[in-house]
């Protein structure tokens, strides 16, 4: 299939292999699944890009889209390549400064919204998007009062591309054939976490490349179920999701809308599912609040089964021993009355592709599905060249993110950074050969090598182990480095704990942290122990509170040599913002504006205070919002208790 080097070549071939006969999409809209044929995605894709080409768009043109999982989006990034362009995706949750940025940045000339809220993000800049020729939109609710010619909706563009289509019959196939794999297919903007954000360009090769890699190792068949509910800008959805879809023929399926995924999950029952670390504890946490609210007896199943469930999890994954008969019939049992029937409720029957990507995962999170019968892996990779590492079939260990993908070969610089070479790996950074040059260097052989920039190494079995980014590796004053990521990591472990950024370095003394509570389940916890609160602010201060979040710190510390050690720490009075710019939209710490922001609170913790007044908005419980002054309190550890 070396001939198949695009992914529109690859649709193509799809369609003339399935036509009809098969699904290729399913989205539920209205209470209904509705279903697209590869007939109609090719045509769809057929018709889209010629309406582009019809408005002018040529070979190395830039498109952004914007928008949900629909097939639309896929539809318009296929199209966009069709013509020669390359699709551009940005985050729904961007704001208009952040939109403007990538669509300046990237010379975009058209832009696919999903809908209104999008399209009046566009339109309160258009006047900074100079080379922006139209805004096409695909849900056309609210806008059909729009005066505005800069807008125009995918039906009319769809119209444009069949008028085309009937005059130049052999234009979409041509345009299509002069597609080489070389060509750029993406690109996909990194997060900007430490400064604005880069544009990684993706070619098709490397698209099919990391694939195929990822096909080697995890199979798929063209009877596969997918979920698609990671943001299509992403790239890990862009290679697992639209091009294994293509090269496999597997089924692609789009909730209704995020408030109804758990719902839609357990009416398609996946094969494959890619979630972020939050959505798996999430999904967990639902389990746990439907047992508590369940009959007596199901709460007696599961008080019984559970443990069996983590005990036969614990020989086959972590201790790695023979399952004794006995254990075998109690799981079995267990399938029977507990694990199969949970399994149905958050549809997961048919799983057994089950990836969390992004942030580290709980371990409890992992011991959890793997009890009840779902061996969750994680994925370890990059924007730059997309899946590293993974765990393959039942070699899964906590402490690794697994062996490298096949196809992809790693290395361990002398300075502890990981060096990822293969197909994946990416083009360079538009319009920034600077850092082009210092992310990808070429070695004797012409092998081409990304610097990750993250710092590990490998154990004896060939499993990397994940440490932090090189350059947040943290010397502290005894000489010894610590990973600010490794210890924030574990506390995260806590269900008390929703976010956290240690500090350290040469000039200081010991570690200290920031803490954010888990407002919901802290404030179960107070209310199961009668502890009356009105506000986060007046929650996270609360001495019982801080004594919960000790024993957290206590459990980490206890782990670690005496210098890396959390010494001191404070429970903030409000959550890390990414509309405020703390976080990047991914949930990555932008630690030199926090390190600004808490300044006063660092300095405290450094010397000999105890508490810092600061001023904050809050949002009572009844709804009624306010600024209120308080006092942040410096908890200290007692090092004598951590001893090893």
């Amino acid at each position: 299939m070396n001939h198949l080097d695009t992914l529109p070549k690859i649709l193509r071939h799809a369609f003339e292999k399935y036509g009809d006969s098969k699904a290729a999409m399913r989205q539920k809209t209205l209470g209904i699944w509705r279903s697209h044929t590869w007939k109609q995605s090719y045509e769809q894709v057929r018709q889209l890009s010629l309406g582009l080409i019809e408005h002018g768009l040529k070979r190395g043109d830039k498109v952004c889209i914007i928008g949900d999982n629909d097939p639309q989006y896929f539809w318009a990034q296929l199209a966009i390549q069709a013509g020669g362009g390359v699709a551009v995706g940005i985050f729904t949750d961007s704001s208009p400064q952040e939109i403007q940025f990538i669509v300046d940045h990237s010379d975009a000339i058209f832009v696919f919204a999903k809908d209104q809220e999008q399209c009046d993000k566009l339109l309160d800049i258009r006047q900074r998007l100079q080379k922006v020729r139209r805004v096409i939109y695909w849900d056309e609710k609210g806008l059909w009062s729009y005066a505005e010619p800069w807008l125009i909706s995918y039906r009319e563009l769809l119209t444009m591309g069949q008028s085309l289509d009937e005059e130049q019959p052999q234009l979409f196939d041509q345009s299509i054939q002069q597609g080489r794999g070389e060509d750029l297919a993406i690109f996909c903007y990194t997060s900007g976490t430490t400064g604005l954000p880069k544009g990684a360009m993706i070619s098709h090769k490397n698209l099919i490349g990391g694939c195929d890699s990822a096909y080697l190792a995890d199979p798929r068949l063209e009877s596969d179920e997918y979920l698609s509910f990671l943001p299509p800008a992403w790239i890990t959805e862009n290679v697992l999701g639209l091009t294994v879809h293509l090269r496999t023929g597997m089924v692609v399926n789009f909730p209704e809308s995020p408030e109804t995924v758990q719902e839609n999950i357990r009416e398609i029952t996946p094969h494959a599912m890619l979630y972020s670390a939050r959505l798996w504890e999430n999904m967990m946490g639902l389990v746990q609040v439907k047992i508590a609210e369940t009959s007596w007896l199901n709460r007696l199943l599961y008080k019984i089964f559970i443990p069996v469930g983590y005990k036969v999890a614990s020989l086959r994954y972590e201790q790695r021993k023979p399952i004794g008969i006995l254990w075998r019939c109690l799981y079995a049992l267990g399938g029977v009355a507990l694990f199969q029937p949970l399994r149905d409720k958050i549809g997961l029957t048919r799983v057994k592709s089950a990836y969390s990507s992004g942030a580290a995962l709980n371990p409890q999170v992992i011991r959890f599905f793997r009890a009840i019968g779902v061996n969750i892996k994680q994925l370890y990779g990059s924007t730059e060249a997309q899946v590293h590492t993974l765990h393959i079939g039942d070699d899964v260990r906590f402490e690794t993110v697994g062996l490298p993908s096949p196809g992809q070969r790693i290395q361990i610089a002398e300075n502890s950074e990981i060096l990822v070479s293969g197909e994946t790996v990416f083009q360079g950074y538009y319009k920034n050969p600077e850092d082009t040059q210092t992310a990808i260097y070429t070695d004797e052989q012409g092998q081409r090598w990304f610097r990750t920039g993250d710092a590990g190494h490998v154990d004896t079995d060939g499993h990397l182990i994940y440490l932090d980014r090189v350059k947040e590796m943290i010397t502290l004053a005894s000489g010894e480095k610590y990973s600010p990521q490794f210890l924030e990591g574990q506390l995260k472990f806590s269900p008390y704990i929703r976010d956290v950024m240690t500090v350290g370095g040469e000039d200081k003394a010991f570690v200290t942290a920031l803490v954010n509570i888990d407002f919901e389940n802290v404030g179960r916890w107070a209310e199961k122990q009668g502890l009356a609160y009105t506000t986060f602010v007046d929650l996270s201060q609360k001495p019982e509170v801080y004594d919960l979040i000790r024993k957290d710190v206590l459990r980490v510390n206890r782990a670690l040599p005496p210098p890396a050690r959390i010494h001191k720490f404070v429970l903030l009075h409000k959550e890390f913002d990414a509309d405020e710019g703390e976080l990047t939209r991914t949930r990555k710490l932008r630690r030199n504006l926090l390190s600004q922001r808490y300044e006063d609170m660092i300095t405290t913790m450094y010397t000999e205070g105890d508490k810092v007044q600061v001023r904050a908005a809050v949002k009572y419980r009844d709804g009624r919002e306010g600024v209120v002054e308080t006092s942040v309190r410096v908890a200290a550890m007692e090092m004598e208790d951590t001893q090893i």
